[in-house]
């Protein structure tokens, strides 16, 4: 299959540079796979189409402030990204320009943080590099960073809390799992009344995300790894339910990734901590996932590949292309679509 075959055309003018406000007054899209019928809602209405018993699996993740500026011994100016913690000092870092980042580089952040560049990793370009702080370290990185927004966004976000969930929890993430920024604190609790349960697992969202596949031929492409969890009482709970043949229903492609990663070939989930490098795209079994909210994807991107999987190509192109018809918002702070 030709990373070419996921390609549509969306209107730039269709890239959401600001989020909505309420949170769940985003648009949402319904594709119901077994009558074959689409919904234009909002995404508040996404209650008409849960039931009580449903699963509903969300990734706890919270976004480092992960943008800083760091300095060479000569004044010059560059950008650090925090991508992957290896340990307590140790990450993988984005750096522009590179080439004042070269192996054995130091830079300083500020009078409290520094970095020694250790090693450059070939296959994406970016440095291992070892901070030396006074302090703790991710209070100083909550003073001196920024939200990684992507590079499609070119507003700046005026609530930096906009770009989290409002139940993010464990700081790690590079980038937010964006399908669940439509859901408010109110929302959510209206969702459990029903008699839906929600339960949280873990994934670290890297940059390599956002990545476009560059391979023609999509079996080439090398997913990156990203760190993952879920805790025993997760795993028993998505267990009783996957058992008792309750939907088990992913908040975003992260959230897929991590109970696939996880799951046997009955659907049902170990508890774990692990790396994940799992490559979903048609036509994929799936083993736990019945259901996705997901928002709608760059073209030629893993993510809409993923998507893809859950009915066809075709259809999901054709979902695609009524959504750009229909001036739906598309990418992070875009609007939303289920797929049931």
């Amino acid at each position: 299959m030709k990373t070419s075959d996921f390609d549509y055309f969306l209107p730039e003018e269709l890239i959401a540079q600001t989020p909505v406000e309420p949170r769940d007054s985003s648009r949402l899209l319904v594709y119901d796979r077994e009558n074959d019928k689409v919904y234009h809602k909002h995404f508040y209405d996404i209650k008409s189409f849960l039931k009580k018993g449903d699963v509903l699996v969300r990734n706890n993740t919270k976004v480092l402030p992960a943008r800083m500026f760091a300095f060479t011994p000569n004044g010059a100016k560059v950008e650090v990204l925090l991508l992957k913690r290896f340990n307590l000092n140790e990450w993988e870092v984005l750096v522009k320009p590179g080439k004042k980042a070269r192996p054995g580089a130091h830079l300083v952040l500020n009078e409290e943080l520094s970095l020694e560049v250790l090693e450059t990793i070939e296959e994406s370009g970016s440095r291992r590099v070892k901070f030396t702080y006074d302090g703790v370290f991710e209070d100083i990185i909550a003073r001196i960073g920024e939200m990684p927004l992507p590079p499609y966004i070119t507003e700046k976000l005026k609530e930096q809390g906009r770009y989290q969930t409002v139940y993010a929890k464990h700081d790690g993430s590079a980038a937010a799992p964006t399908a669940g920024l439509h859901f408010t604190d109110k929302l959510l609790q209206e969702i459990q009344d029903m008699g839906v349960e929600i339960v949280d697992v873990l994934l670290h969202v890297g940059l390599g995300t956002f990545r476009p596949v560059k391979s023609d031929d999509i079996l080439e492409h090398h997913m990156h790894s990203e760190y993952y969890e879920i805790s025993e009482e997760a795993a028993q709970k998505i267990n009783v339910a996957k058992k008792e043949g309750r939907r088990i229903i992913a908040v975003g492609t992260t959230s897929v990734r991590t109970l696939e990663s996880a799951a046997d070939e009955n659907g049902f989930v170990k508890p774990v901590k692990d790396n994940t490098e799992i490559f979903i795209y048609p036509p994929y079994k799936f083993k736990c996932v019945d259901s996705l909210i997901t928002n709608f994807h760059l073209p030629k991107s893993t993510l809409i590949m993923l998507v893809s999987s859950l009915s066809t190509r075709e259809k999901t192109l054709e979902l695609y292309n009524l959504a750009v018809n229909d001036k739906y918002r598309f990418f992070s702070f875009g609007d939303s679509m289920f797929i049931i």
